[in-house]
């Protein structure tokens, strides 16, 4: 089975990758080929950010791989948090920082619409290419849920009445951001050289 390196230290997201794509090669995470730093996303929007971080690993390594970016876009606040949604709250926030901040923020807004994008880059035999996912939704007046991770506990999808962390890996995989932007890297992969076994 062919090999690809997924380009995250965030466990969640690699869970999540490998459960999608397990089928069709074998996900190698950063501490898996001896990457154990952080790769600082300097980027202006997402895919230059999951370009960079994929590039990084490609130049040093020589691994086909790919790297994501995800961000928030809130309406109310101009599409913040964006592309800083994982350090919103500052440099070494947490997931309860960020969603503190976020709902601080969206204190006496009535519109509470936002969207989930993810951009997935990837680099195959030495050629480059990106894949979008987009999910919108709403932000909530407070945390529902137990599931999941970062802001899913305030975000609820159009597509269903329950947030992201009131839903199984399953349900929430079918449906957002990572989840559409990862089906079609798999469609990708599933016409290229990684056939599902």
């Amino acid at each position: 089975m062919k090999e690809l390196v997924f380009v995250t230290n965030n466990k969640h997201k690699l869970s999540e990758i490998r459960q999608i794509l397990g089928d069709y090669c074998k996900i190698l995470s950063l501490s898996e080929i001896g990457f154990n730093e952080e790769i600082e996303e300097t980027e202006p929007d997402l895919e230059g950010n999951a370009l960079l971080k994929a590039r990084h690993i490609h130049e040093r390594f020589g691994f086909d791989c790919f790297a994501d970016d995800t961000g928030l876009e809130v309406n109310a606040l101009d599409g913040a948090p964006g592309v800083y949604s994982a350090r919103y709250a500052g440099e070494n926030a947490t997931y309860a920082d960020n969603v503190n901040k976020l709902l601080e923020a969206m204190t006496g807004f009535h519109n509470r619409g936002a969207r989930f994008r993810t951009v997935i880059a990837l680099i195959l035999d030495n050629r480059e290419y990106l894949f979008e996912g987009q999910v919108d939704g709403e932000i909530l007046t407070q945390s529902i849920g137990q599931t999941g991770f970062g802001y899913d506990p305030i975000f609820r999808p159009l597509e269903s009445e329950k947030s992201f962390a009131e839903m199984s890996s399953d349900e929430k995989n079918a449906i957002s951001h990572r989840g559409r932007a990862t089906a079609k890297l798999q469609e990708f992969l599933r016409q290229t050289t990684y056939p599902a076994k």
